[in-house]
């Protein structure tokens, strides 16, 4: 069985489960370039209804912003990394329902603007992948590790994103939230990357920014969860987590 290395231990396994978002591509170059898109254009809706955002407009996304209204960085205990589509478009609905638009046409407007905010990305193509991403699914597909993908995205954007990143052969399992009942931080997600992927939840790692991840794969029986951040010296929010690294250029895989 390949052995993962992190922190100067060895694990034994025969899978990897990656979140997306945060994980596999770097966050803010993709989804801060949407969030500043989607807060402009709702600003604008709001203008025209008469109103402005109930409260401090970076509690709506959790987003930070610094003096010009640039997106510089994120909570990641919030919506940004962790809201399904859903979730999201109902947080932006409440602001224009509450400026005194009906509900539907609301959830109509706010699905406009993230379309429109999501056309731009397809534009330009906006994915970075994490540093040490590349080598390491090198190293993992040298080793026959099986890989898979568990993500709050749904199916199209995430094999978009994928393909972007020119990754997508890597993973014989992608789990979206659309393919599941339950989301993260339920187990559903990996517990059917598991088995599509023919490997044993006690012989599986995973690999997220979040910890929903975490706690995902403790629900699932997990060999390992393993939290990503570039504060990983201070990343108290991933609670749940038995090991955190920076990037993949801590981890390393053999046989």
């Amino acid at each position: 069985m390949p052995l993962l290395h992190v922190n100067g231990i060895s694990v034994p396994c025969k899978a990897i489960l990656f979140d997306k978002d945060g994980t596999l591509l770097d966050l803010m170059e993709m989804w801060g370039t949407w969030a500043e898109s989607v807060l402009r254009d709702m600003e604008t809706h709001l203008a025209l209804a008469g109103s402005g955002f109930t409260g401090d407009k970076s509690l709506l996304l959790g987003t930070i912003q610094d003096a010009k209204g640039r997106i510089t960085g994120y909570d990641p205990g919030g919506p940004l990394p962790m809201a399904t589509v859903e979730q999201t478009y109902g947080i932006l609905a409440w602001q224009l329902y509450a400026a005194g638009v009906p509900w539907n046409d609301a959830v109509t407007r706010v699905m406009g603007i993230a379309k429109d905010a999501m056309n731009g990305l397809r534009e330009r193509r906006s994915a970075r992948p994490l540093p040490g991403l590349l080598p390491f699914l090198r190293q993992c597909q040298e080793v026959s590790l099986r890989m898979g993908v568990v993500t709050s995205d749904e199916s199209q954007t995430t094999a978009e994103h994928l393909e972007w990143l020119g990754i997508s052969g890597y993973f014989g399992s992608v789990v979206t939230r659309d393919r599941v009942r339950k989301g993260k931080p339920a187990p559903e997600m990996a517990e059917t990357a598991c088995r599509e992927l023919g490997a044993l939840p006690e012989e599986t790692v995973v690999i997220g920014d979040s910890n929903a991840d975490m706690q995902m794969g403790r629900g699932a029986g997990l060999r390992l969860a393993i939290g990503i951040s570039s504060a990983a010296g201070t990343a108290e929010y991933l609670m749940d987590a038995d090991i955190v690294v920076r990037d993949f250029t801590q981890l390393s895989v053999s046989v």
